[in-house]
């Protein structure tokens, strides 16, 4: 909410809207409220995959929906999308949902995957609007028959705040190693062993890079890295890790490149902030991720769960001229300011939300 929703909130509160964050209690909750949203706490198991706890979370959300009876009921995440809106619909509060990943239950095959799938179809079906954060996924729930086609939109990711994320340069033109930053949570599927084997794979043929882990290491996920490698890739000397942090423009601003190899995303915010500060990107093929990035004009594009195409990729950036990488990161920002505006996102939601709000009164009516 505080990251990614910060802007919404507030063209929300301008509107006239009094916003309501339903959401587990935790470190950030101050900065919730310092948004001006009223917090209540709502016990969730975010990874579980209890029948039980998921009910109980269900009746948490019809009892709380139905004591605030809001104008519109907002889902982001799986959990909030699926148990949120199904509670938000029995008690006829309009929905608009923002599919931002499919995650693990998507990217794996098996029980999962098709449990997700019956409990998105029964959850979107009466939707109001079903945002999407790019094509692949749209085009994925509609062809398996998870919603119908005329309530979906494609958004432009969640977007990204030109003006708080503006270019700076790197440091590293003064003979110090090129800097290359991986920002995003320490899980599997965001490629993050395949960013360590690259660099081991660089340091065999001499080519030096200060490599940087920031994110957060949930370690109660089944599908983070475990503690123990990440630490040993630091005793290797592969990778720094930094952990998590609530301001990553510090870390972006040392840059040269970001690199994310993911094997699927929504559309990812850490490579539109860096790209909004001028940095070129290294990514995979993948849906969400190659959206962002224009193989040979603001970066690069490597095939899923290669980290010797990474490797490569990262040897051809570092032998790049500097003016080079400089005008990859000039056709980053350029990207991200005709595609990628924040200002984009709110103006959707506004009128999806408004649109919600007028169509269930006039039912009432």
């Amino acid at each position: 909410m505080v990251n990614f929703r910060a802007g919404l909130v507030a063209a929300l509160q301008k509107a006239g809207f009094h916003v309501v964050v339903l959401a587990p209690a935790d470190d950030h909750a101050r900065r919730v409220r310092e948004l001006g949203c009223e917090l209540i706490p709502l016990r969730m198991n975010a990874h579980g995959v209890n029948p039980v706890q998921d009910l109980q979370l269900l009746f948490s959300y019809w009892r709380l929906l139905r004591r605030l009876r809001p104008a519109a009921f907002l889902g982001f995440t799986i959990k909030p999308n699926v148990y949120g809106s199904l509670a938000a619909q029995l008690l006829g509060i309009p929905v608009v949902n923002n599919i931002a990943g499919l995650g693990t239950a998507f990217i794996r095959r098996g029980w999962l995957n098709r449990v997700a799938r019956f409990l998105y179809r029964s959850a979107l079906r009466r939707s109001h609007r079903v945002f999407f954060q790019n094509r692949d996924d749209r085009a994925l729930f509609v062809d398996a028959g998870l919603v119908a086609p005329g309530k979906t939109a494609v958004l432009p990711g969640s977007g990204v705040d030109l003006d708080r994320f503006s270019p700076v340069a790197s440091a590293s033109e003064d003979g110090r190693p090129l800097v290359a930053l991986m920002c995003a949570r320490l899980l599997l599927d965001k490629g993050v062993r395949e960013f360590a084997e690259a660099f081991r794979m660089l340091r065999a043929r001499g080519i030096h890079y200060d490599a940087r882990l920031l994110g957060f290491l949930d370690e109660a996920n089944p599908a983070a890295v475990p503690r123990p490698e990440i630490e040993a890739w630091q005793r290797e000397g592969l990778v720094s890790f930094l952990g998590a942090a609530d301001d990553v423009r510090p870390h972006l601003a040392e840059a040269d490149v970001v690199v994310l190899p993911s094997y699927r995303e929504g559309t990812p915010r850490s490579l539109l902030e860096a790209a909004a500060m001028g940095k070129p990107l290294i990514t995979t093929d993948a849906p969400g991720c190659r959206d962002v990035v224009r193989h040979g004009d603001n970066g690069y594009q490597v095939p899923v769960r290669d980290a010797r195409a990474l490797a490569d990729a990262l040897a051809r950036f570092a032998a790049l001229p500097a003016v080079a990488r400089k005008a990859m990161g000039v056709a980053s920002r350029r990207l991200v300011e005709e595609e990628y505006d924040e200002r984009v996102v709110i103006r959707a939601y506004l009128d999806a939300v408004t649109d919600a709000v007028n169509s269930c009164m006039m039912c009432r009516n």
